[in-house]
């Protein structure tokens, strides 16, 4: 059964730049955010939202949200995001506390890497000439050090751990996976990994450094997928790169310009009541009264992010990590079809974010283990279709749970 507990995504890169910005944008949680390496020593944990239409106008109806929120028909669903401290070359050696910040990121379903796209901070987080350093030197970086990180975790005892493993029989795929279970990866990720790195019927005592390599790198794309928030766009040097980075990384990673910043000032100004802004926006409306100072400020974003990018960015990379990186699906339950409402009357008043894949079923044990255990059908309320337990969920449906007593 897909899991469907709340999803994890996992803000990474290099010290310096604007990961931790980028993080209480998202949130509006407070956090530390200083110009230079480490602010971040301890993760900082908090609740994002990804946005999509809610299905309240389309049937014609008031909703009353519990477990989320609904602005002018768009509904924010709830996603935990982990800001991790900045990483450094050779941090899987322990260097600049590495071991210690990458496991903070067991348990992120994905990780969206935040790079300095304007090029003005060095491998290391320190400042440079703006555009003499390349960001798609951090990309590979990271990759290198989340790949030797899993590596170190196989190396250790590889020999002993082969040998049980061909005197036993036991299919490597599932023992990798036992010995992987605390980095939260799924066993069909883990399989499909060893598929890919072309390991299938080859004996483990055979494999090399570098099968062992090809492997954790397989599993990584897989298992840990990445979107690249390419931040700071608004700066002069940051576009050729935001160029090259995409064309550069074409079929692996999406790049997205952004402003974490920007997004930032947009929603403290939403919240003090002097614009009005929903985070995805391409623009914003201001209803207070501005000083000088704000209105440059609120005008340098309009014209150097807004208008050049459609957006700030920071929206579009949850949107575009957890929908189509992950292929969550946002689904309504109801008790009621007719008034689309729970067993306390409550219309529309939850949304369950489910992972590819999940049925029927699922969903009802994702609302209450008992429901899941006498779920008899669902029924789709938009379509008036019944359907069974292993029908897969879509994206915005409405669901009743038939169960039985």
């Amino acid at each position: 059964m897909p899991r469907v507990a709340g999803v994890q995504l996992g803000i990474v890169g290099k010290p310096n730049t604007g990961k931790t910005t980028f993080f209480v944008a998202a949130t509006l949680q407070d956090a530390r955010i200083a110009p230079y390496p480490f602010t971040t020593i301890e993760p900082n944990v908090g609740i994002g939202y990804v946005r999509f239409r809610c299905v309240c106008r389309e049937f014609g109806v008031k909703d009353e949200p519990v477990n989320s929120a609904c602005v002018n028909g768009w509904r924010f669903a709830p996603i935990e995001l982990i800001d991790v401290a900045g990483l450094v070359p050779d941090a899987w050696r322990g260097r600049g506390l590495g071991n210690r910040f990458l496991d903070h990121l067991r348990r992120a379903d994905a990780l969206i890497h935040v790079i300095d796209a304007s090029g003005s901070t060095d491998i290391e987080g320190r400042p440079v000439e703006p555009g003499s350093h390349d960001p798609l030197e951090d990309v590979k970086f990271l990759e290198r050090e989340i790949d030797m990180w899993i590596y170190g975790m196989l190396e250790k005892d590889w020999r002993r751990f082969a040998l049980t493993v061909e005197a036993t029989g036991a299919k490597i795929e599932v023992e990798l996976y036992k010995r992987l279970s605390g980095l939260e990866v799924r066993e069909e990720d883990v399989a499909e990994a060893v598929g890919a790195a072309g390991l299938y019927g080859k004996r483990p005592t055979s494999w090399s450094s570098e099968d062992l390599l090809s492997f954790v790198r397989e599993l990584r794309r897989r298992a840990k997928p990445m979107v690249i928030a390419a931040n700071k766009a608004d700066l002069p040097t940051a576009r050729r790169n935001i160029e090259r980075l995409r064309e550069e990384l074409k079929g692996r990673y999406v790049v997205i310009p952004t402003s974490a910043e920007a997004e930032l000032a947009l929603r403290r100004a939403s919240a003090a009541g002097l614009i009005r802004y929903l985070p995805g926006d391409s623009d914003f409306e201001v209803t207070g009264k501005l000083n000088e100072r704000q209105e440059r400020a609120l005008e340098y974003i309009r014209r150097r992010v807004l208008k050049v990018w459609g957006s700030t960015g920071v929206q579009e990379v949850l949107n575009t990590l957890v929908f189509d990186v992950l292929g969550y699906v946002a689904v309504f339950p109801v008790a009621d079809e007719q008034k689309l409402s729970d067993s306390k009357g409550r219309v529309l008043p939850e949304v369950y974010l489910m992972r590819r894949g999940s049925t029927a079923r699922d969903l009802a044990y994702a609302i209450h283990t008992e429901l899941g255990e006498k779920f008899i059908a669902a029924v789709d309320v938009r379509t008036r279709r019944r359907l069974g337990a292993d029908a897969p969920l879509e994206h915005r449906s409405v669901i009743r749970i038939v169960a039985g007593r």
